[in-house]
């Protein structure tokens, strides 16, 4: 249906597409797992390849850096794209950079692909690949004048160290006896990893209060924890809070009366209380409330006086 807009479309242009479509490779069913094989087909009728350091809605910006490869260096681009068979069976929610357009003698374009993280690629077949040496094909695209993927490699790689210092705090600030279940949920090694760490939480604390105790001080790691790349809460902080969801409201509260909190069960709590999750159950009682209140203003983080603000902190 689109095969004529793509085989008129201009050189040096955005190839014309319908629909949600924004990468293709002509003469390879977009319905299949995505393959070297195919790959290296498209490759083996292409007259030349220009990459563009720029996602497929931004292929025309004068200033995006470019590169044009023919003869026996798309032979090595060939075998640097790479993938393994059978795709990741998902797609990036990112549009991906750089982008490769695929060229026939006549200039036609005849795939268009995008590298996503510089360790995946779009375009052949029904979702995205791995590539089997992403930090090869940066490096090769670095010494061709396309620099870009490798700061953005280098970036990712900053993130990831970062995240993962994060992740191994958090590990550690399990109570005792969860670290090895805190570590498979952390890693979310299987669908069932955090199911495994709900378990064994009720196992090694039987009572009530002691595991709401508990459950509170480790909710509290994340209000003041470093930063991650993007913002947001990394999903498995958030199984504390899951697992208190499921104790009642008033057992919280009595915890929470029972002994003066420390500062990060006052933390906890107030992530806790202004979850969306905790909408329909009731604000926590007085003196509670005004602890919370005072704990919050006192030394909480922007975020959590924002919230609070439109929680059980809020007038009236």
């Amino acid at each position: 249906m689109i095969t004529a807009q793509r085989a008129a479309a201009a050189r040096g242009t955005l190839p014309a597409v319908t629909g949600h479509r924004d990468d293709f490779s002509l003469g390879i069913r977009d319905d299949e797992p995505p393959t070297t094989a195919a790959l290296r087909r498209i490759l083996g009728e292409a007259a030349e390849v220009v990459i563009v350091e720029a996602s497929p809605y931004n292929l025309d910006k004068p200033d995006a850096e470019r590169i044009t490869v023919s003869g026996a260096e798309i032979g090595e681009l060939a075998e640097l794209l790479a993938i393994v068979d059978g795709g990741t069976g998902d797609r990036c929610r990112c549009l991906g950079s750089p982008t490769i357009l695929v060229r026939d003698a006549a200039g036609r374009d005849i795939a268009q692909w995008t590298l996503h993280h510089q360790t995946g690629l779009r375009g052949i077949g029904d979702s995205d690949a791995d590539l089997r040496d992403g930090p090869a094909l940066t490096d090769w695209l670095a010494e061709h004048g396309l620099t870009g993927p490798r700061e953005i490699q280098r970036m990712l790689a900053e993130y990831a160290a970062q995240e993962e210092v994060r992740r191994v705090a958090w590990v550690r600030a399990a109570p005792p006896g969860l670290t090895e279940a805190a570590e498979a949920a952390s890693r979310r090694e299987d669908d069932d990893a955090e199911e495994r760490l709900a378990e064994l939480t009720a196992v090694r604390f039987p009572d009530a209060a002691e595991r709401i105790a508990v459950l509170l001080a480790w909710a509290g790691f994340t209000p003041h924890a470093p930063p991650v790349p993007g913002g947001g809460t990394p999903w498995h902080e958030l199984a504390p809070r899951r697992m208190l969801l499921q104790e009642p409201a008033e057992a919280i509260f009595e915890v929470l009366a029972a002994a003066p909190p420390t500062p990060a069960q006052l933390d906890g709590a107030a992530e806790l209380f202004t979850d969306l999750d905790w909408k329909g159950r009731p604000d926590p009682p007085e003196p509670l409330r005004s602890v919370l209140i005072a704990h919050v203003t006192a030394t909480g983080t922007d975020p959590m006086r924002t919230r609070m603000g439109w929680g059980y902190g809020r007038a009236g």
